[in-house]
């Protein structure tokens, strides 16, 4: 089979043209192609008034060796990689251990996933509920300002990326084409097809939570053991082996192979792992707000006299910006279509976060608009000062709301004035409890305001309307990933200071991302797989 990549073609092409593209691009004759998949599609939107889709397909030929000896110079035709997954060790036939996975995100989901299917049969402990009660949790923050702090966005089945976008592509290297595994399996749990070509494929919550529980059961059926609501309280080490896990109830499960999957918000964990004397460090993160825009204004600035094309959707976009004090400026998590959803885990304080259906059809566009923050320059002197930081904004966003997790929110005209805004203009914010407007000055550090107010004008050079003065603010986005590393040793895996401890996903610090979080999660458990079988 061959690789074709670089078709380029009209936005409103007929399917014969691929046809015909991949007979000219070969130089054969049509009885001559058998048939062909699309391995991936694209969009070149650098021209809103000639939007072109770009293709990779995979083709099959008559005579593909003559094919590619003519063509072997063409950088756009080669032979089509082996992208399925392969299995790298089967649980013995005695199998006297069984691994244990503390926590159910996408990293916790894969690593179960891979070792229930290589049979090892995992026993997965969440801290939350099932998806389906932990949406009902969730919905009570939204709807009647009660917080669970043990089932929210935060915690539970599918971790924090079931109240997301769903977006599932990455910038990772991924030589062993994980990410292909990752998405198969989602398709198997129901996710549409078009998640395996198009360039950046999302599913949205209502799907996720379909697929989660199909993945779930999936788990089960080959021998894991799935436990929610099983908080862990503590790790037994001894000559730095772990030896078991202790939960909240007292149980202790007995295990020399721990995953650590516990997602980027788990600081009770991090707080009880820096306690063990497992290695922790600071690491860089990012915190600012979230902006909302008609999304309309987006697909126009975006897509021209194409807007609402179906085949582009809804558009989104991806900004930077250095601004003159230092610090880096960019859109994080963009949720076109979206709505701006209350993120928090812990009680008197509000985090926001973006979220999307597979339908992306709100009336607002959101992004988190965030500045890089690092441990030397602004949270020095401890592994979980970071974790500490987060902890004190959010904490001011709580009591700038109102006390009552509304969350405070700015118009970008008067945040760019330095005003308090008063009342809502042409944009409605879709946070639920609700904005309380007021000055956003100080519900961040004073060097963050003064970034992103230098970058939101610089931003509307390339999204026309982007400081449109009735846009909406809404603070504070302060988890875009986690503020520590758990490292790890790059042969093993595991800890550096801790053995049979296998830190993976946000939390850990590894990965940012439904994808990249099971890819890790993959690369995780074949190294478990691995030391369990004695190789």
């Amino acid at each position: 089979m061959l690789r074709i990549t670089e078709i380029k073609l009209p936005l409103d092409h007929q399917p014969s043209e691929i046809n015909a593209a991949i007979v000219k691009k070969l130089a054969i004759n049509k009885a001559d192609l058998v048939e062909y998949t699309i391995f991936k599609r694209g969009v070149d939107a650098r021209k809103a008034n000639a939007i072109l889709l770009v293709y990779s397909l995979d083709v099959t030929v008559n005579g593909e060796a003559k094919v590619l000896a003519k063509l072997g110079k063409d950088p756009h035709v080669k032979l089509a990689p082996d992208t399925s997954y392969k299995f790298v060790a089967q649980a013995p036939e005695t199998l006297k251990e069984r691994p244990v996975i503390v926590g159910l995100g996408p990293a916790g989901l894969f690593a179960a996933l891979i070792l229930a299917q290589s049979g090892f049969k995992p026993i997965v402990l969440e801290r939350g509920k099932a998806v389906r009660e932990r949406t009902k949790d969730t919905w009570d923050l939204w709807r009647k300002s009660k917080l669970n702090p043990e089932s929210n966005v935060q915690f539970g089945e599918g971790g924090a990326g079931t109240f997301s976008d769903g977006k599932l592509y990455s910038q990772i290297k991924d030589p062993n084409h994980y990410g292909r595994k990752v998405l198969n399996e989602f398709v198997k749990a129901g996710a549409p097809e078009e998640i395996l070509y198009v360039s950046h494929p999302h599913i949205g919550t209502f799907r996720l939570v379909g697929m989660v529980e199909e993945m779930r059961n999936n788990i089960i059926a080959l021998g894991g053991e799935i436990r929610f609501q099983c908080k862990v309280e503590d790790i037994e080490i001894t000559d730095n082996q772990v030896q078991a896990v202790v939960l909240a109830s007292g149980e202790r499960i007995a295990t020399n192979h721990l995953i650590l999957a516990v997602g980027h918000s788990a600081r009770d964990t991090f707080e009880m792992i820096h306690k063990r004397g497992i290695y922790i460090e600071a690491k860089p993160f990012s915190i600012g707000f979230r902006i909302e825009h008609p999304q309309s204004l987006i697909d126009a600035a975006r897509h021209g006299p194409n807007a609402q094309h179906p085949i582009l959707g809804a558009a989104d976009y991806k900004l930077v910006h250095h601004a003159s004090n230092g610090r880096s400026v960019y859109s994080f998590c963009m949720c076109p279509g979206g709505t701006v959803v209350a993120a928090a885990s812990e009680e008197g304080r509000v985090v926001t976060n973006g979220m999307s259906q597979y339908s992306r059809n709100e009336r607002n566009a959101n992004a988190g608009i965030v500045v890089g923050i690092t441990p030397d320059e602004d949270y020095p002197g401890h592994p979980l000062a970071g974790m500490e930081l987060q902890r004190k904004w959010e904490s001011q966003a709580y009591l700038l709301g109102g006390s009552t997790y509304q969350a405070p929110g700015q118009l970008v005209g008067d945040f760019l004035a330095n005003q308090p805004s008063t009342q809502f203009g042409e944009v409605t914010p879709s946070y639920t409890p609700g904005v309380h407007l007021t000055n956003l000055d100080t519900v961040l550090p004073e060097y963050v305001i003064t970034a992103i107010r230098e970058a939101i004008p610089q931003f509307a050079k390339q999204i026309k309307g982007f400081d449109m003065a009735d846009a909406i603010l809404t603070g504070v986005e302060t988890r875009t990933s986690s503020p520590i590393r758990i490292k790890r040793n790059d042969d093993n895996l595991q800890s550096i200071n801790t053995k049979g401890l296998y830190p993976t996903g946000e939390g850990a610090g590894y990965a940012g991302g439904i994808l990249s979080a099971g890819v890790d999660g993959i690369r995780i458990a074949e190294a478990v797989a691995l030391s369990m079988a004695g190789r």
